[in-house]
C-alpha cells in the first residue's frame, strides 16, 4: 500500500482477516532472514494488523479503505473502514504471534514500537473486559434474515456466561457464533500470544508494566482453562471441551478452523505428547466429534460452516503438521493434493465421497496450509 502497509485479501473475498492474513503469510517466515523484501512485506502486515486492531479490537475483517463494503447493516457499531465485526478472540492473538515470529526469525525489531505497545495494551483491556462479559461489556452484535450461526441471541449479547478466568468470545474462527462464550482453544492461542507478549515486553520493549500485565493475565486465563476446560470423557479420559460457560456446561467437539483443539502443540499452547492433548486428538479424529467425516475420497474434520460430510483441507494439513510420524505427514499431503478436483488449489472443504463437489474456489489460507505442511516434512518448521 502507499502508506508501505501490506494487505492481504482472503482469496476470492477482498477484504483482510486478521487471522486468515497471518496465516496467509506464515510459510513466508522460512525465508524472510535472507530476503528483505519478504521480511518487508511481512513488517507491512504487522502494522497493518496493529492499526487495524486499534482501530477496533472487535472487529475480524476490514476493507482496504473506508469503502463502506462489507456486512455494513449489522446491528453493531460498523464504521466504514471494517467489513465484518464478529468478536473473535483469535483475531487479536495472531498479529502479536505473526510480530513475534517475525522478531524470531529474522531479528528485526522496528514492527516492535510504541504503536505495537499500545496496540498490546488494547488487547490486554478488551481481554479482561471480556472475563467479565455480562457486566463490563459494550459488545453487541446482531444479524438480521441470517441463519442462527450468524447472529448472537440475547440482543447481541450471546449465551450467558459465569466467571472463569478465561476471555469470552462472541464467534468462533469458522465466524460461526458460540455455542458457548468461553471458547478453549481461543483462550489457549490468548496465553501464547500473552506470553509471546511478555517476552517482546522484556526483551525489545524494555517496558516492565506492559510485561507484569501480559504475563498475568496469561496466568488467569490458563488456570480458568484448567479449571473449567477440561472434562473426563468415558471413552477417551480428560480431554479439553470446545467450548464452555462457567456454568459446567461443556460443548465437546472441534472445528477445522485454527485456533482448534487438533492445533493445540502448533499454536504452542502444549507438546504433541501431552496427555491431555493426546486424548483429546483421539477424539477429534473419531464420531465422537460430530465433525469429523469419513467417506470414499478422505476422512478428516469438517466444520459446521460448511455442510455435512465436507472435510477441510485445513484440518488435514493441521493432523500432519500435530502429527510426529513421517508417515502420516505424507500421507496428509498425499491426500490433500489427492483430492483438489483437479484444480491445483485447495479448497475451504469438500465432500469426503466426492471432491468436486466444494466451496470456495480460491482460499488462500488453505493454500498456505499445505505449503506449511509440505516444508514441515522437509524439516522446515515455522514455529520452531
Amino acid at each position: 500500500m502507499p502508506d508501505g502497509t501490506t494487505f492481504v485479501i482472503t482469496g476470492d473475498i477482498p477484504a483482510m482477516w486478521l487471522r486468515d492474513s497471518a496465516a496467509q503469510v506464515r510459510p513466508f517466515l522460512a525465508l524472510a532472514a535472507d530476503s528483505p523484501e519478504l521480511a518487508d512485506m511481512i513488517e507491512g502486515l504487522v502494522a497493518r494488523q496493529i492499526a487495524c486492531l486499534s482501530a477496533d479490537p472487535y472487529a475480524n475483517a476490514f476493507n482496504e479503505g473506508p469503502t463502506g463494503q462489507g456486512h455494513q447493516n449489522d446491528r453493531t457499531d460498523m464504521k466504514p473502514w471494517i467489513w465484518e465485526r464478529k468478536y473473535e478472540i483469535d483475531s487479536l492473538c495472531y498479529p502479536i504471534h505473526l510480530a513475534y515470529l517475525l522478531w524470531k526469525k529474522t531479528g528485526r525489531t522496528s514492527h516492535l514500537g510504541s504503536g505495537f505497545a499500545s496496540a498490546a495494551r488494547i488487547v490486554i483491556a478488551t481481554w479482561r473486559t471480556e472475563q467479565h462479559h455480562g457486566t463490563k461489556s459494550s459488545y453487541r452484535f446482531e444479524r438480521r434474515d441470517c441463519p442462527p450461526s450468524d447472529t448472537l441471541e440475547r440482543e447481541g449479547r450471546g449465551a450467558e456466561v459465569g466467571y472463569t478466568g478465561m476471555t469470552w468470545s462472541g464467534f468462533r474462527p469458522s465466524d460461526d457464533a458460540c455455542k458457548y462464550g468461553y471458547l478453549v482453544p481461543s483462550n489457549m492461542f490468548a496465553v501464547v500470544a500473552l506470553r509471546n507478549l511478555t517476552e517482546i515486553a522484556d526483551c525489545v520493549l524494555r517496558d516492565e508494566p506492559l510485561a507484569k500485565d501480559a504475563a498475568a493475565l496469561a496466568a488467569e486465563i490458563d488456570a480458568g482453562i484448567r479449571e473449567h476446560g477440561i472434562v473426563r470423557h468415558p471413552d477417551f479420559g480428560p480431554m479439553y471441551a470446545y467450548e464452555t460457560d462457567g456454568f459446567g456446561r461443556h460443548h465437546l467437539m472441534d472445528d477445522a478452523n485454527v485456533p482448534s483443539l487438533l492445533s493445540i502443540p502448533y499454536l504452542g499452547y502444549a507438546p504433541a505428547d501431552d496427555p491431555i492433548y493426546l486424548n483429546t486428538r483421539r477424539f477429534v479424529l473419531s464420531r465422537a466429534n460430530p465433525y469429523y467425516y469419513e467417506g470414499r475420497a478422505a476422512s478428516g474434520v469438517g466444520s459446521p460452516h460448511t455442510p455435512a460430510d465436507y472435510v477441510w483441507p485445513i484440518a488435514l494439513a493441521m493432523q500432519g503438521l500435530t502429527s510426529p510420524d513421517p508417515e502420516e505427514k505424507l500421507r496428509m499431503l498425499e491426500l490433500m493434493a489427492a483430492t483438489d478436483a483437479g484444480t491445483g488449489m485447495m479448497h475451504e472443504g469438500f465432500h469426503a465421497d466426492d471432491p468436486t463437489r466444494f466451496t470456495r474456489a480460491w482460499f488462500s489460507w488453505a493454500n498456505m496450509m499445505y505449503c506449511e505442511l509440505l516444508m514441515d516434512y522437509c524439516g522446515i518448521r515455522i514455529g520452531d
